[in-house]
């Protein structure tokens, strides 16, 4: 049966209270870290997990008690991409709205991508991002611009940006055009220890492209874009950090030949990891026949072909990271004619249901396997010691309902935009609580 979903409620994260002492008790917990996967009850206090036990603890009383029977208990859930739009274009997304989404979807930490008005690509601009973040309901993130303005030409100040708190590179939405630019990002890049994740797009092969470039682009009538100017900057950019050292990170993949190119390049021992997004899973070009721009973004939906080996990378390990490339964008922009609309659908609150759905749902990846590529390894990438439940963790954590099947309606979202690509479809699983720091932020009661 298909519930309608409660909208449940946000509380702002004060850092000056003291958190409660907290039991979640007989959840399933699962600690892919550390290997565990059962029925188990976790006391939090003082912010942190204080003690995994079969059986509650009996010496102390709780300030509060959640009875998670039924329910996963997990290291909280971190999208390593997404679009939170301040400063520039508050009409579509702020850092309060956006958080309060993350929240809502289970994440208690976001990377947030560089591409605002003005760019993120000074110490100055990572520094008003991190104070617009200050008592917001997740930990946020900032990705710094590899280069000023995204222009690709001139590098970005990165070691002031890392001291104020970028944890990452990229030029999101554009790949560096120049190699001999991009070489010395890698280089710099590797010194700091910062990772560098790259939106991969040959821009004169791409020039003009709304949708994938195939069948249906013709029959449609609309410039297409080949999903091998996808892979010969995937080759580039793993090329070139194999050459310094570096990390790279490859964005949102959405083809067969990029999963086989990073593939190969894993077995080199190159230090890449990869995401891909929910929408890669579920959807193919045949989604955009009805001209649906909810549809539309970059990279575009592919061909079958592309999305089953996007599914066997994420199962083998090549897809590191499921991520949801939340791109919001006002009504009017998309009620746009699809050539003219923007690339981008908003996606925190429907990733997980979305990963559950069409990933656990069918046997694809265990649920160890899913909390491992939405917390685990998202946090492994920015260089981040969370992602776990031992005891002495900050109680960063996320208490799944994977069971109910619901049914997704943007206008009861938390993000200020609607462009959602799984509008009125059913999605299975949501978040019940999401705490961070030892604190509720999030609830959804029935």
């Amino acid at each position: 049966m298909t519930k309608k979903l409660n909208r449940g409620i946000v509380y702002p994260f004060d850092a000056q209270t003291p958190a409660p002492a907290i039991l979640i008790a007989n959840g399933r917990v699962i600690d892919p870290a550390n290997g565990i996967d059962g029925v188990m009850s976790v006391a939090l206090k003082n912010g942190k997990v204080s003690a995994l036990s079969k059986t509650p603890p009996k010496k102390s009383i709780p300030d509060i008690t959640i009875d998670a029977s039924g329910l996963w208990v997990v290291p909280g859930l971190v999208d390593l991409h997404a679009h939170l739009r301040e400063p520039g274009r508050e009409d579509k997304e702020t850092v309060e709205t956006g958080t309060q989404a993350a929240a809502a979807g289970g994440f208690t930490a976001v990377a947030c991508m560089p591409n605002t008005m003005p760019t993120a690509d000074d110490g100055l601009k990572i520094s008003h991002i991190m104070n617009r973040a200050t008592g917001c309901a997740c930990r946020v993130y900032p990705v710094g611009a590899i280069t000023k303005e995204l222009k690709g030409e001139a590098l970005t100040p990165f070691e002031e940006m890392k001291k104020t708190g970028a944890r990452a590179l990229s030029d999101d939405g554009k790949s560096v055009y120049k190699s001999n630019i991009m070489r010395d990002a890698f280089c710099l890049a590797k010194s700091l220890g910062m990772p560098v994740l790259c939106h991969c797009e040959d821009a004169d092969l791409a020039a003009g492209g709304v949708m994938n470039e195939g069948a249906v682009s013709k029959r449609l009538g609309l410039r297409g874009i080949p999903s091998v100017s996808e892979e010969i900057i995937v080759a580039r950019d793993i090329l070139l950090a194999e050459h310094t050292g570096a990390r790279v990170h490859i964005c949102h993949v959405s083809t067969a030949g990029s999963v086989e190119i990073i593939r190969q390049a894993k077995t080199r021992g190159v230090r890449v990891t990869a995401e891909t997004c929910p929408h890669y899973i579920a959807f193919t070009e045949q989604a955009c026949l009805t001209r649906d721009t909810s549809k539309k973004m970059n990279p575009p939906l592919r061909t079958k072909r592309d999305r089953d080996a996007v599914i066997a990378g994420l199962a083998d390990g090549t897809i590191d990271v499921l991520a949801s490339d939340h791109a919001p964008h006002t009504p009017d922009e998309k009620a746009r004619p699809f050539q003219d609309a923007p690339f981008g659908v908003i996606g925190l609150e429907t990733m997980l249901g979305a990963g559950i759905k069409y990933l656990v749902g069918p046997g694809i990846l265990s649920p160890a396997e899913l909390i491992t590529k939405m917390s685990v390894n998202p946090n492994r990438v920015l260089g981040l010691k969370r992602g776990t439940l031992f005891a002495g963790a900050d109680a960063d954590i996320t208490i799944i309902d994977p069971k109910t099947t619901w049914k997704a309606e943007a206008s009861a979202f938390f993000s200020k935009s609607r462009n959602c690509v799984f509008e009125g479809m059913e999605l299975k699983g949501f978040a019940r609580y999401t705490i961070l720091g030892g604190k509720i932020v999030f609830e959804r009661k029935f």
